[in-house]
């Protein structure tokens, strides 16, 4: 259960296979079922996920009752509340998953065990961080200036599989667009092919 996790960890630092035996004793496997949660607003969050098989989503529903979906997480990615997992405040957003999942789950004490006693991890995080800051400021400047015509194809050319796992309503919600004008964005495009 642990190949991709190693895969990923070692695209980015080099660890000895002893250094991965105490990583893997440090993450607790889970499973959950589609549409259950990992995570629920306002509860703390207390693990941060790795996705080894399934996907899940992370949104948020506001006052008037509408979902605003922040990401979809797929194989191979991490997926939390970070702010409430480092500070111990409730959870801004839900983590729902949306097929059965597959997760490696790391609890602060044994993250910050893991930090301590292999600092390579101090630079693997750091990169980790340091991506998600150019993804979410890329994201943020997208959802600001780029039409709904780029903001689909963008996504469709990052992640071409994913219309074929969440349904399109969870696509508009993530694009932040209405499911109409997602409708009409995906006639447009297949009118010029």
């Amino acid at each position: 259960m642990f190949e991709l996790l190693h895969q990923k960890i070692t695209e980015n630092i080099a660890l000895s296979e002893e250094e991965f035996a105490f990583c893997k004793s440090q993450f607790q496997p889970k499973k959950l079922k589609k549409k259950r949660f990992l995570l629920g607003e306002d509860e703390v969050c207390k693990h941060i996920a790795f996705v080894e098989k399934g996907l899940l989503r992370s949104y948020i529903i506001d006052e008037k009752g509408s979902e605003h979906i922040l990401q979809f997480s797929l194989e191979g990615w991490w997926v939390s509340d970070m702010a409430s997992y480092l500070t111990g405040e409730p959870a801004q957003y839900n983590i729902e998953a949306l097929e059965d999942c597959e997760l490696l789950l790391i609890s602060k004490p044994s993250w910050e065990l893991l930090l301590e006693k292999i600092p390579a991890f101090e630079r693997y995080f750091r990169i980790l961080v340091e991506n998600n800051l150019i993804v979410t400021q890329r994201r943020l400047i997208a959802s600001f200036s780029d039409t709904a015509e780029e903001k689909y194809q963008k996504l469709i050319q990052k992640f071409p599989l994913i219309l074929q796992r969440v349904p399109l309503h969870m696509i508009a919600s993530y694009l932040g667009i209405t499911r109409e004008t997602l409708s009409r964005v995906r006639s447009q495009l297949t009118d010029k092919k």
